[in-house]
């Protein structure tokens, strides 16, 4: 993507050298009239940062002033914008490498406090007890009111071995929960599977780093060969899954589908809309999928199941997703100036649904506990997109045409019925240990196995 910086650059060099910009910008001006409006805002931010820079009560870095009035700019846009300075722009890339120090938690900013969208598995937050919808209203006892989502991230990242003490506020507790968790290097198993019984596959993809795709291959290689030609089916688990990279969900949707398209994106302009289509080839041969999505999955996770449910290539159940649509592209600035993180385009299903804050609507809801329902109809979409500050709508410009037309949802007669929305009275408290406890996972199998015996099995090649 082009980037036209000259006149952003001669003004960012007239500010770090603490030249007074009202000249130069009046110079400017006079050349394109057309533009005043834009010059005198630049002038009244010049001005602006000469008053600070001169009279604050103590002594400021020009770098500070102009590193927070960028991050300013670009928080104000949406929830997903953001200004990454040198060392943020560094652990970006490190983690999407698939290693990072820190808590293993992914956040977002809600209501001037650090909102929890996903603990990722088998890290000290997830280990904390840390939820889903949970606020971070302290770190180290001082608020995280007045910070901006970087900061709170670089609060929480460190060393490992170094601790950091969290103040929690969790609906349906009357009291603040107070949780000390010690840093540990992050380096996520995104890819985990199991065999269930001895006929479905079970694969639980945590989040898409650049590992995803190569290790979904051997998840589904391994499990065809633990079980000794009898896998029938496969239940893919994108729960509380904050998404990634664009490339590996798209790569993941590939293997799943023989053909069509993936996802669509359209940007502010027209000549920038872009669509992805599946290559031949189905790396499961035809397996009937179950995918399960919860409120914590996000972004590429929902690209993935989107797809999947489009072409009726898997069942989607489980609550509705997140609804993070948006498309955020990373500009490098150079000259060891770190990056902008910009909202450019947003995601469309190949059915021409906009993801953004609407989400992927299960085909069948199953609910992971009973209070489930009440929360739901109590505060509905609490802790989806559209209800952050500054969210996009979820249409914008000339949506895509859309290139398939869901067919309706065709399962063997009597197996809607046998999938419970909720789970009855006294079903055991989750336990990540235990799979047994886990009322949408044991549903999602009832599902797995009813299809894998149903008459519309696909033949496996």
């Amino acid at each position: 993507m082009k980037w036209k910086i000259g006149t952003a650059t001669a003004l960012a060099g007239a500010f770090a050298a603490g030249i007074v910009v009202g000249p130069l910008v009046g110079a400017i001006a006079q050349q394109d009239s057309g533009r005043a409006e834009t010059y005198r805002l630049l002038q009244l931010f010049g001005d602006v940062f000469a008053r600070v820079r001169a009279e604050y009560v103590e002594p400021v870095q020009d770098r500070d002033l102009v590193e927070n009035a960028i991050n300013g700019m670009l928080t104000g846009l949406d929830p997903h914008s953001a200004y990454l300075n040198p060392r943020n722009f560094r652990d970006m890339q490190v983690q999407t490498r698939g290693e990072f120090g820190g808590l293993g938690i992914e956040v977002t900013q809600e209501g001037g406090f650090i909102r929890v969208i996903s603990p990722i598995d088998d890290t000290p937050a997830a280990r904390a007890g840390i939820r889903p919808g949970d606020f971070i209203t302290h770190l180290n006892g001082a608020t995280t009111q007045g910070l901006t989502l970087q900061e709170a991230v670089d609060q929480m990242r460190g060393e490992r071995g170094t601790q950091i003490r969290l103040t929690i506020r969790r609906e349906g507790e009357p009291r603040p929960i107070e949780l000390t968790i010690t840093r540990d290097v992050i380096r996520p198993q995104v890819v985990r599977f199991r065999l269930e019984g001895n006929d479905v596959g079970y694969i639980r993809i945590t989040s898409f780093n650049e590992q995803t795709e190569v290790n979904l291959r051997r998840a589904v290689t391994t499990l065809r060969n633990q079980a000794g030609g009898n896998l029938r089916a496969l239940v893919l688990d994108l729960r509380n899954n904050p998404g990634g990279l664009l490339d590996q969900a798209v790569q993941v949707a590939d293997d799943l589908l023989d053909q069509g398209e993936i996802v669509s994106t359209r940007a502010r302009r027209s000549e920038d809309a872009q669509r992805w289509n599946a290559r031949a080839g189905d790396i499961t041969q035809g397996l009937p999928i179950v995918v399960l999505i919860n409120g914590g999955s996000a972004s590429a996770s929902e690209i993935v199941a989107g797809a999947l449910q489009d072409h009726r290539r898997a069942v989607v159940i489980g609550t509705r997703s997140f609804g993070k649509g948006s498309v955020q592209t990373v500009m490098p600035l150079g000259g060891n100036n770190g990056a902008i993180r910009l909202t450019t385009a947003r995601y469309y299903t190949p059915s021409g649904r906009s993801i953004q804050s609407t989400g992927i609507e299960p085909d069948i809801e199953v609910r992971a506990t009973r209070q489930d329902s009440q929360q739901a109809s109590a505060t509905p979409g609490r802790e989806r997109e559209q209800d952050l500050r500054r969210s996009l709508r979820a249409e914008g410009g000339t949506p895509p045409a859309p290139s398939v037309q869901p067919a309706p949802l065709n399962l063997p007669a009597g197996l809607a019925e046998r999938i419970q929305r909720q789970p009855p009275e006294g079903f055991p408290a989750f336990d990540p240990t235990r799979p047994e406890t886990d009322f949408q996972l044991q549903q999602a199998l009832v599902l797995a196995r009813g299809l894998a015996a149903g008459p519309q099995r696909r033949a496996q090649r």
